[in-house]
């Protein structure tokens, strides 16, 4: 049976369904999962051990035989620590069977294969009794079915059904219990990422549609680490409440619930953003905590332990509200058997429904494009460049996903601008005459279209939704080809060009999720390493990951490897740049720099001067291309050797390839 995939077609700007091996897609899911992140994530599995130890002994102690479930077993690594433990029985149970074909080797290589016994079912579907996956039931139960939501991954029905079906009353449970907890803030920063604020263009106010401002926003949770946002760019307006806890060890409801905590305001302000996080308690007395606390909780904040599979929740309330120092307040907490939300309320009132995006701009623009429309900067960079190329008799034609350089370009004084439709949205529509939304894709305009008029200015930002990598944004060069008999002879391109910026950088701690696993706490994981899955296709390109959130050092100047003329169309043939590295490094970032005129520039990358110990300051609105080697290259063994490189653009895919490999020269 073969597998339907979709992958962005940068010279389509779609998504197109590829017919792939029926193993693709289960290997895709682990390479781009980075199971190694939670393999090298010292705090958690040293937590969980000291956990599932104390459980086997409190069970032991009871004169009885330990049996363990181990719900969502992954790579069988809490198992192994539950049988070194003392346990005499495992039931290991994972759904997904690249993973439980992995654990059973694992488990095999490790010498458990007569005390853990694989499941390779959901834990809803196990069955117990004499001839059912389990003989009997389970009275210590550890999972690790937790998200940054905590219950995002399905956690409270798992543990329903657990309780219910799989094991004894009062069994031991690790985790014991986990705890949230949730800060109102006043963040103009985070706030950005929420709602479109008023800008500025040439004097004049652009103000959004009221639906816009009035609209909860998108009902998903944003998860980032939390750490890289600096305290200074938020203030605190009441204290770090603890909302609720949930007891594993004790039958869970997945059922809707609402918890309220109320507090005084600490600060006046306005209440705009609810910072969240939770803790686990791996024992019942609390002794044993792993916390996802933010890094500068701690009075150290260097001590803070990494971990990117687990980060901090940020939740937008549905309005900004006046709140005044001293005021009485209370935050409420809902949450079904997924999904969590946030509110907060000056008094007591019914459990508020989940936000839900009621203006269409939340379905169109994620939350860090909110944040780059915001950008005051970076909209007064487009700004000046319009303004470099605007006449009164101007016919524009603007290809991105809900830019808003067309409503710039109206405001300006241009005599027409026609939109792309993947453009459509309210803030166009909003303004009456002036601006014509198409209802073809550029390889189908024809004159006609644009009323007989040929274009003098043909902008983009460029944007599109369907980009996963820096460069898939050069569907706008191909749309730019295709409107050519469109254009005046003269007409401007804004962006006129655009060039490939590379670096050389050595990760704080993002190398992790693709590092070699080998042992984990003292137990043979190399199977990991070895499965195909870690050495298929997504794991040997690029991949798109934003840089502001994972610290790095770079290593080599930002050199620019590939420009695209714009001015120009996509050549027939490819594109071809070679060049060497050198220095000790994880591998290299990626980003688009666009020169939207011969004066001005805007960086989808670094957006500072890179530091006198190589500090990088990446812009937080989009993603960078990251090319992991395979490990931490030095050339300090052999000043002659290097890392050379060959980019590859393909006009016909649409598409860079890179090809990294050591020489001595």
């Amino acid at each position: 049976m073969k597998t339907f995939c979709g992958r962005a077609n940068p010279t389509t700007g779609a998504l197109d369904w590829v017919e792939e091996s029926e193993e693709y897609d289960y290997h895709q899911e682990i390479a781009r999962s980075c199971y190694a992140d939670m393999l090298h994530d010292h705090d958690r599995n040293q937590k969980y051990y000291q956990g599932i130890r104390a459980a086997v002994s409190r069970v032991k102690a009871r004169g009885v035989k330990v049996i363990v479930l181990d719900i969502g077993t992954g790579t069988g690594l809490l198992s192994m620590m539950a049988v070194s433990a003392g346990a005499d029985l495992c039931y290991a149970v994972e759904v997904f069977k690249p993973m439980a074909d992995a654990a059973q080797n694992i488990v095999k290589k490790n010498g458990f294969s007569n005390k853990i016994k694989i499941i390779n079912k959901h834990s809803t579907d196990v069955t117990v009794g004499p001839d059912g996956d389990m003989q009997m039931k389970a009275n210590v139960l550890i999972t690790e079915l937790f998200d940054t939501e905590l219950i995002g991954e399905g956690a409270l029905p798992s543990y329903e059904h657990a309780h219910l079906h799989l094991v004894q009353e009062g069994c031991e449970a690790v985790p014991h219990r986990a705890t949230v907890y949730a800060q109102l803030v006043e963040s103009e920063l985070l706030w950005s990422w929420a709602q479109l604020q008023p800008i500025e263009v040439d004097g004049a106010r652009l103000a959004p549609p009221p639906a816009v401002g009035i609209c909860a926003g998108a009902h998903s949770v944003c998860d980032i680490q939390l750490s890289q946002v600096s305290p200074q760019s938020f203030t605190a307006l009441g204290p770090l409440c603890t909302m609720f806890s949930v007891d594993f060890s004790k039958p869970v409801s997945s059922a809707l619930q609402s918890y309220s905590a109320q507090f005084v305001a600490q600060s006046s302000g306005r209440a705009q953003v609810v910072l969240s996080w939770w803790d686990l308690d791996m024992d019942p007395s609390g002794s044993i905590v792993c916390t996802m606390a933010p890094s500068w909780t701690y009075q150290e904040p260097k001590t803070a332990p990494w971990r990117d599979h687990w980060m901090q929740s940020v939740y937008f309330l549905p309005v900004e509200s006046r709140v005044t120092e001293g005021e009485e307040l209370s935050l409420t907490v809902c949450h079904d058997d997924y999904i969590c939300s946030q509110q907060e309320e000056c008094r007591a009132v019914a459990p508020p429904p989940r936000p839900c995006c009621t203006c269409q701009a939340h379905l169109v623009w994620n939350r860090p494009r909110f944040g780059e429309l915001n950008d005051r900067h970076r909209t007064d960079s487009f700004v000046a460049a319009l303004r470099s190329v605007l006449r009164e008799d101007s016919v524009c034609l603007s290809i991105s996903d809900g830019s808003l350089l067309p409503v710039f370009a109206h405001m300006m004084g241009a005599k027409k601008v026609h939109v792309h439709p993947q453009h459509k949205q309210k803030m166009a529509n909003s303004i009456q005459g002036g601006v014509d939304l198409l209802e073809v894709r550029p390889d189908q305009l024809t004159s006609t279209d644009l009323g007989g008029e040929q274009v003098s200015v043909l902008m983009g930002e460029p944007y599109f939704s369907t980009s996963l990598l820096p460069w898939h944004s050069l569907f706008f060069w191909f749309c730019r080809s295709a409107v050519a008999g469109l254009l005046k002879p003269d007409a401007s391109i804004l962006p006129c060009t655009a060039t490939l910026q590379m670096v050389a950088v050595e990760f704080q701690d993002l190398w992790r999720i693709r590092a070699p696993c080998g042992t984990c706490e003292g137990f043979d994981v190399t199977a990991m390493d070895d499965m195909k899955s870690l050495d298929f296709r997504e794991s040997r390109e690029a991949e798109p990951h934003p840089l502001w959130e994972y610290p790095c050092r770079a290593l080599t100047p930002a050199a620019g490897v590939m420009t695209f003329d714009f001015t120009q169309c996509v050549p027939q043939h490819p594109m071809v740049s070679e060049g060497s590295l050198s220095g000790r490094c994880h591998g290299v970032a990626l980003w688009m720099e666009y020169n939207l005129t011969e004066d001005v520039t805007v960086s989808g990358g670094l957006i500072g001067p890179i530091g006198e110990q190589g500090e990088c300051q990446w812009t937080p609105h989009r993603r960078q291309g990251v090319y992991f080697f395979r490990s931490p290259w030095d050339t300090t063994a052999d000043a002659r050797a290097g890392v050379s490189y060959t980019l590859t653009f393909e006009p016909s895919l649409g598409d860079i390839k890179m090809d990294f490999s050591i020489k001595s020269q």
